[in-house]
């Protein structure tokens, strides 16, 4: 978690501070969504993404247009801004349901349930985006905000022997 000796100047207004620090780069700002979402996509391994998971609750349900990004694998997120661009949230505090945001034109499509629930990486409360209403594969998200108006999740296939980790992705 977050470094008690930041070396962070707290009167400096220019600088803010890191809500955790990871090593290596991989460092949540609380204050700082662009900042934020480089660290998660560009500077955290995948062990520490499972870790900010792991740290996080779930965190206020997203309401309204998020922006997506892949997180990993990294291969994939060069290509991925032409098919997904993130999901519009019709929800309440209790959850809802969301359409995901597809190509340029953000065109929605593929509904999922939002509601709270066990998380299939570790068992602790997550924000479950179940998409079996959806004539899809049998696709299930979940998600936890890892910083004020930053989500940090995994995309699952669940199939009917195993359940296999797709993608993880942020929104904000």
């Amino acid at each position: 978690m977050a470094s008690a000796d930041s070396g962070v100047d707290p009167a400096d207004p220019e600088v803010i501070p890191a809500a955790a620090d990871y090593g290596g780069g991989c460092v949540l700002y609380p204050d700082d969504k662009a900042a934020t979402l480089d660290s998660l996509r560009l500077r955290c391994s995948p062990e520490q993404q499972d870790a900010i998971f792991h740290d996080a609750s779930p965190g206020a349900v997203p309401m309204g247009v998020t922006n997506g990004w892949v997180v990993r694998p990294a291969y994939i997120q060069g290509i991925t801004p032409s098919l997904w661009i993130g999901k519009t949230f019709y929800t309440g505090p209790d959850g809802g349901y969301l359409l995901n945001r597809l190509t340029g034109a953000g065109v929605e499509a593929w509904r999922a349930d939002v509601y709270r629930a066990p998380a299939i990486l570790d068992g602790g409360p997550a924000w479950a985006l179940n998409y079996s209403p959806s004539p899809t594969p049998p696709l299930y998200d979940e998600i936890r905000e890892v910083t004020p108006g930053v989500w940090l999740g995994y995309s699952w296939w669940r199939g009917a022997m195993q359940t296999t980790l797709l993608l993880t992705f942020a929104l904000a």
